[in-house]
């Protein structure tokens, strides 16, 4: 593999890596934050990317971005309004909604199941053409990628921080000595996914115009890629503030992907990628247990454990 090409594909699963991180950093909320898993996070993608791209048709590039966040907030609210009022366990409400979704999205898309966006102004193509004829011409969707994050990364760690933050942090950890605080554990939960899922939205969104293109499956798996992304970043800074593990949350991303283009570099048949998806997932899971188990295994064997007999 030549230096070009390699440089390509690493450019490639950083551009991928940085708009899917704004899922993952959405999952960072509910799943580590809010200790609610959300497996609405398939459809509520594709809602985000389906309306940013019907609002970026409609000739409105620039206000397709807080569309797409407020669709996920209204996701995020249903999610939210099926667990506390109407007594539905977390994991069923989200495979409910995320069910749903898939009717409202091929009816916000007009009854299509694929939008093209080649010939239609977008974010991505506003930034190309402000940067045009610079050093940084060829990096429009990098620059783009990187703003995204880095606003959402400095809004996520001083939201977090700020005493309705703190709230909902608590009630990840102790609903009842919340409860018993006198804080309402229905509210913080529904603001907490409301939040995450603006973040879901707007990912969707991205990707979207940066493909020029949606399909009513785009969405398809991406809280597997979350869930993965998310604990490969937790192993490398999992630990210290917020704004340390939401950094290695993106850099957790962006592994994953760099994984996954190296696996697509290798021909590796479409219907094979569901597969190395999952992998990656129980590798991220189990890995440290089995890093902690490795030395009872190797005297098991007879193996030293820094290798051979």
């Amino acid at each position: 593999m030549s230096l070009t090409i390699a440089l390509s594909l690493g450019q490639t699963a950083l551009e991928l890596g940085l708009i899917c991180s704004l899922t993952v950093l959405a999952l960072f909320l509910s799943y580590t934050m809010l200790n609610v898993c959300d497996l609405s996070t398939d459809g509520c993608f594709t809602l985000g990317a389906a309306v940013g791209a019907v609002v970026a048709i409609a000739g409105h590039p620039f206000l397709s971005i807080p569309a797409a966040m407020l669709a996920g907030v209204l996701s995020g609210f249903i999610t939210a309004l099926l667990q506390t009022r109407m007594g539905i366990d977390s994991l069923l409400a989200g495979i409910i909604v995320n069910t749903a979704l898939y009717s409202v999205n091929i009816g916000v898309m007009g009854g299509a199941s694929l939008l093209n966006m080649n010939k239609i102004d977008t974010v991505f193509s506003k930034m190309k053409a402000l940067v045009k004829d610079t050093p940084l011409e060829d990096q429009y969707v990098l620059i783009v990628a990187l703003i995204a994050v880095v606003l959402v990364v400095l809004f996520l760690t001083a939201f977090l921080n700020t005493r309705l933050g703190l709230a909902i942090r608590a009630t990840g950890n102790n609903p009842d000595m919340v409860r018993s605080s006198s804080i309402n554990p229905i509210f913080t939960t529904t603001v907490g996914l409301c939040v995450a899922n603006a973040f879901t939205g707007l990912s969707g969104c991205l990707l979207a115009q940066s493909q020029k293109s949606v399909d009513i499956n785009i969405g398809q798996g991406m809280v597997t890629i979350a869930l993965a992304s998310l604990l490969i970043g937790s192993t490398f800074l999992g630990r210290g503030s917020i704004l340390r593990r939401a950094v290695g949350v993106v850099l957790g991303s962006f592994v994953f992907r760099l994984v996954y283009t190296i696996a697509l570099r290798f021909n590796m048949p479409a219907f094979m990628l569901k597969l190395v998806s999952s992998i990656i997932v129980i590798l991220a899971i189990s890995g440290p247990y089995l890093k902690s188990r490795w030395p009872m295994i190797c005297r098991r064997f007879g193996w030293n454990a820094k290798g051979g007999r």
